[in-house]
């Protein structure tokens, strides 16, 4: 198979996430600062993957000098994680920091930057206390909008001299369209309405630390924005009907953010779908005045997979509430290429289509890639005989989306970076341990201990020497 040469340019970020909860563990945690993933864990211990969660996770909070030192090793220029919320705090209406929790994010980020790594840190990463949860329903709350604006300042406060790239939060939609929309995470409650809210609360607050963020003079050394997960969205077809399910669906799940984050208003069309379908947020006009103001500085965009709608193929059960798929349902695109372990279709086409999207509608915004990856079960199939996973169907995953995004590039998009999930094999929702996606190995037969992947070696080359190679199609 004939290969192409890619050449990555010299100011391209190259580099790794994870977050707090998915690898931390709970060393340290007091009773009282379980988030609402750790009490979902504790009542539905038996739907996660062999049992395993949070509690444990890949224990960075006693190892981060050792998986930074592997970070070092690899040529990491950039390393994404999150603060736990419900661990920063012991009193959440006043803002009391823990100052044990609050020390190892001193040393973690000190750390980071004596072995030449640029920290990115996330605010919420689904963190969000269950206290908070439980007495106000979450991000249903705008009482919880307001805390969350006190825990902002304090960490700023704490860390705004040594970090220079801020997030608000990863993948804001997740975790309510789990809950409220689908019904399929703790507490398994369907409420189209309480999901519209939870999406405008948190872009709300996101425009209100973008706020503070500026009064706090931050904004003259570092960047304020948010990670996204846009699902790039394709229809069965050029059919009217087809095109419109596509459209509704992208309006729901991924302009529900980005035009708010990045435009700062939301569009009219949806409003009209909220008020149709009776599931309009609450809302005034101030605060959507607060919205407009506080735009992003940048995004950060999580890409894996695309989402393939059709219009309906039968009638919908009126009897159900509202939900989004009253417009659309999904399109199994005959001979898509497959993750089998993800259940996820491969098309690093999205890369590119959703770059010029960027370009095209979104004003060019500078953006970068926070997450993109291949999960897969069972990787100890792939030792070698020195103990090394050799995971060359991840160098291809990698490499075959860098190719699309870095023709984007060269295109003139606004794209600075590819961060890759993950740096460590980590634990998923639900899934654990499961599927890893780490370029370290995370030997949970071995007292956790960690190993660099085969994909690991081939990272740290193509940091170091700027340029990858690629398969170039054949045709037979």
């Amino acid at each position: 198979m004939q290969k192409k040469l890619i050449q990555v340019p010299k100011d391209f970020m190259i580099g790794a996430a994870v977050s707090a909860w998915q690898t931390e563990g709970w060393s340290g945690k007091k009773d009282s600062q379980d988030s609402y993933l750790d009490v979902w864990y504790k009542n539905n211990h038996n739907v996660w993957h062999d049992g395993y969660g949070p509690a444990v996770a890949t224990d960075f909070r006693n190892r981060y000098k050792e998986d930074i030192g592997y970070m070092k090793e690899i040529g990491l220029t950039h390393f994404r994680t999150s603060i736990n919320w419900s661990r920063f705090l012991v009193d959440y209406e006043t803002a009391v920091v823990d100052e044990d929790y609050a020390a190892y994010i001193d040393d973690m980020i000190n750390e980071l930057i004596a072995n030449g790594i640029e920290p990115m840190i996330c605010l919420e990463h689904y963190e969000v206390p269950a206290v908070l949860f439980e007495n106000y329903g979450g991000w249903g709350s705008k009482h919880v909008v307001e805390l969350f604006v006190k825990y902002a300042e304090k960490v700023f406060e704490r860390y705004g001299d040594k970090v220079r790239n801020w997030f608000t939060f990863n993948e804001p939609v997740v975790v309510q369209t789990r809950v409220y929309l689908d019904a399929i995470r703790y507490p398994f409650e369907q409420n189209t309405k309480k999901w519209m809210q939870w999406n405008y609360n948190k872009a709300l607050a996101t425009a209100k630390v973008v706020s503070l963020f500026r009064k706090m003079g931050l904004s003259q050394s570092a960047k304020i924005g948010v990670i996204l997960n846009p699902e790039v969205t394709y229809a069965r077809s050029s059919a009217p009907h087809d095109q419109e399910a596509a459209r509704i669906y992208d309006l729901f799940f991924n302009r529900v953010f980005l035009d708010p984050s990045i435009k700062g208003e939301y569009p009219q069309e949806l409003f009209d779908l909220m008020e149709k379908h009776d599931i309009t947020f609450e809302h005034t006009k101030e605060e959507l005045g607060i919205i407009n103001r506080n735009k992003v500085d940048y995004v950060g965009l999580n890409l894996y997979f695309p989402h393939r709608v059709q219009a309906r193929t039968s009638a919908w059960n009126e009897r159900i509430p509202f939900h989004p798929a009253y417009y659309y349902e999904k399109f199994d695109l005959p001979g898509k290429k497959m993750n089998p372990y993800r259940g996820w279709e491969i098309y690093p086409q999205i890369m590119y289509d959703m770059a010029l999207r960027m370009k095209e509608e979104y004003g060019n915004i500078e953006w970068f890639i926070a997450e993109n990856g291949m999960g897969v079960e069972k990787e100890q199939r792939f030792k070698n005989e020195d103990g090394m996973i050799e995971d060359d169907y991840r160098i291809e995953f990698i490499s075959d989306h860098l190719k699309w995004l870095l023709k984007a590039v060269e295109e003139g998009v606004n794209c600075r970076g590819y961060m890759l999930w993950a740096f460590s094999d980590n634990v998923s929702p639900m899934n654990a341990f499961k599927n890893r996606y780490g370029l370290v190995e995370i030997n949970l037969e071995d007292n956790r201990n960690r190993r660099l992947k085969k994909s690991a070696y081939w990272y740290q080359r193509l940091i170091s020497e700027r340029q990858f190679e690629t398969n170039m199609e054949e045709y037979k």
